[in-house]
């Protein structure tokens, strides 16, 4: 399975992107700020310029599992060997206020105070949960890929 999120429109505090599922569009993503990091940088300098629960991941692409996250008491898509971060997850979330540096989905847009977000975000995170988990259960690796195109 494929994921690949786009990075779009850039805000203050808050990145929004259209979000595919094997080629199919899905929904859209929302980030914190995109600070420019780019997966093959060096670590040290991802962690000069990332101010932490407030930066976008870096570009890349990264492989999907699902795990128990201790914070949410439950099982949730996590990115692995993000660098420079851990505990990347996709979950629920309609503001950059609710990120901490993870990815939210969303099947709906928009904007409040300024800022991008994400609507029906539980519907979307339940959503793509459901097929990351149908898609490792047949045994078929899931990657995330983000690129940004701002338009």
């Amino acid at each position: 399975m494929e994921i690949k999120s786009k990075r779009i429109l850039k805000g203050a505090n808050s990145t929004l992107s259209r979000l595919r599922v094997n080629d199919k569009f899905f929904g859209y993503v929302l980030e914190d700020t995109d600070r420019g990091l780019i997966q093959g940088m060096p670590l040290a300098e991802i962690q000069r310029i990332k101010v932490p629960a407030r930066t976008a991941i870096p570009t890349g692409r990264y492989r999907v599992d699902i795990t128990w996250s201790n914070r949410f008491k439950r099982k949730m898509i996590i990115l692995i060997g993000v660098p420079g971060f851990s505990g990347i997850r996709s979950h629920s979330g309609n503001t950059h206020q609710n990120t901490d540096g993870c990815l939210l989905t969303g099947f709906k847009s928009g904007t409040e105070n300024g800022e991008f977000m994400v609507g029906d975000s539980r519907l979307a995170s339940e959503a793509l949960h459901k097929a990351v988990l149908a898609a490792l259960t047949a045994g078929e690796e899931v990657w995330w890929t983000i690129t940004q195109d701002y338009q």
